[in-house]
């Protein structure tokens, strides 16, 4: 009998990979009381959040570079990133920013951050990689992806002129974006998002009200998340002169959707 076993990850809990392990050992286990011949194929599956990167490397090859970068709270902890044999970078954002990193009494997307996921994004960069997959599943992220750009070098600036802080509470003191300081190799590289998600950034279907609650986000803090991303969105508009509010996949990842688009 041949068996295969495909599955997602658990989130929060199991990758891709270790729930497809768990489920071969079950297998084997009813096998040997059965003796039943088994042939068991295992096949990682990704939906951009925790596992991609192991998933992803285990059907094409590659290898994973260890680094450290800013947990969600902005704490170092120790992170990763996959290269393909084309030194094509893969990136899943769960591995810095995810939600599987907080305890479920840390969750709070008023002051999480998407800055880490930025810091792998220079870490890909800095290995000359020019191809980057990133993978935006599993946030614990509502900051429309400010974090991840402050890590690449965008201003995002007070009335002062001074930088706004981390989360999505600090959204609503942005009075304008300096992308001057951005890294230039983002604008030779060539980003491909791995996302399910065709939520757009803000309204009853936004980033904040579906996926707020999962990340710690009560009903009030649900207003004010949704508020900032608007405000977000009309600061970009303005300064970049791209409108991406309502465009579908906007909404993923608390709003790193939109900050990649």
């Amino acid at each position: 009998m041949k068996i295969i076993v495909a599955p997602d990850s658990f989130k929060g809990s199991l990758t891709s990979m270790q729930a497809a392990e768990a489920i071969e050992r079950g297998i084997k286990k009813a096998a040997l009381t059965s003796k039943e011949n088994v042939e068991i194929i295992k096949v990682p599956m990704a939906d951009g959040g925790e596992g991609t990167v192991e998933a992803i490397i285990s059907a094409v090859g590659g290898k994973i570079i260890q680094t450290k970068v800013f947990d969600p709270l902005g704490r170092k902890i120790d992170s990763f990133f996959g290269v393909l044999p084309d030194n094509t970078a893969v990136i899943e954002m769960a591995a810095a920013s995810g939600l599987n990193l907080l305890t479920v009494e840390e969750r709070n997307p008023m002051k999480t951050t998407s800055y880490g996921t930025g810091q792998l994004i220079k870490e890909a960069l800095d290995i000359g990689c020019k191809n980057i997959i990133i993978g935006i599943g599993g946030s614990a992220t509502n900051d429309g992806g400010v974090g991840m750009a402050q890590a690449l070098g965008v201003e995002f600036l007070d009335k002062e002129g001074k930088q706004i802080g981390f989360g999505g509470q600090e959204l609503s003191k942005i009075y304008k974006i300096d992308i001057s300081n951005l890294d230039i190799r983002v604008k030779n590289a060539k980003f491909t998002i791995a996302s399910d998600v065709k939520n757009p950034l803000c309204g009853s279907e936004g980033a904040s009200a579906i996926y707020g609650p999962q990340k710690g986000a009560t009903p009030e803090m649900i207003k004010i998340l949704d508020k900032n991303l608007d405000h977000l969105a009309k600061i970009i508009k303005r300064d970049l002169g791209k409108d991406i509010k309502d465009l579908p996949g906007a909404g993923a990842a608390g709003g790193l959707g939109a900050a990649l688009m």
